[in-house]
């Protein structure tokens, strides 16, 4: 089992920044890609940024320019900076890690951006 608990939500102001924080604990073998994945109020849940255990990342089109994943891969802690926020980054933030057989999600971090 993995335990993911993510730290750093909050209310900022559109413009603003926030580091949003990601820490595994548990069975931490093998573990390959994290990501970060957001989910707003009635819509479905998206993939925000991601990065494998090498350091190869990804990120959504809306974010792009203005997010950066990073990840420690001796603490298996995972970062998301995000700058120049927008009030459609408003939503729910989860952490996720997979492994090749299977993947584990933390409980969540509100995000919200005031315009």
């Amino acid at each position: 089992q993995v335990q993911l608990v993510e730290s750093g939500g909050g209310l900022v102001q559109a413009g603003g920044s926030l580091r949003l924080s990601c820490a595994a604990s548990g069975s931490l073998f093998s573990i390959g890609a994290m990501g970060w994945y957001r989910q707003a109020p009635g819509k479905q849940r998206e993939l925000v940024a991601s990065i494998t255990s090498l350091g190869d990342t990804n990120y959504g089109d809306s974010v792009k320019g203005r997010f950066a994943i990073s990840r420690d891969n001796a603490r298996i802690t995972m970062y998301l900076q995000m700058n120049s926020l927008k009030p459609e980054d408003t939503a729910v933030y989860y952490c996720n890690i997979k492994r090749p057989w299977d993947e584990y999600w933390g409980q969540g971090t509100q995000v919200t951006v005031s315009s």
